[in-house]
């Protein structure tokens, strides 16, 4: 396949990360944990010798953004829409990573010398 034709194809990926792109929705980066507490009343149910049982569940979402690392708990109604908005950042992650494969492929191309 000449040089060319190769470009154009990475062209047209290119052109379809960039159409996907378009169809991500609200995202947020992070990862969202289910956790079960303890809590500091000695007479707690939690706290039971026999059979403790946890307070939960609690839905914890942890991030990085601009270096600077942040918690934050979510209300069991917004867990499924918090799942979804770093599901869409996973995917903008992904297709990203690719655009920026196949463009550093296009460039390299485009330094060979034609014959």
């Amino acid at each position: 396949m000449k040089v060319q034709d190769k470009q154009k194809t990475i062209e047209k990926q290119i052109q379809e990360i960039k159409n996907q792109l378009l169809d991500v929705g609200p995202m947020r980066p992070g990862s969202l944990s289910r956790q079960f507490n303890v809590c500091g009343n000695p007479k707690c149910r939690c706290k039971d010798s026999v059979e403790p049982k946890k307070h939960g569940p609690y839905y914890q979402l942890s991030y990085v953004h601009r270096g600077k690392h942040t918690t934050q708990f979510i209300k069991e109604e917004y867990v499924e829409l918090v799942q979804n908005q770093v599901q869409n950042y996973r995917l903008f992650k992904k297709l990203t990573q690719k655009w920026i494969s196949l463009s550093l492929e296009h460039t390299k191309l485009s330094l060979k010398p034609s014959k």
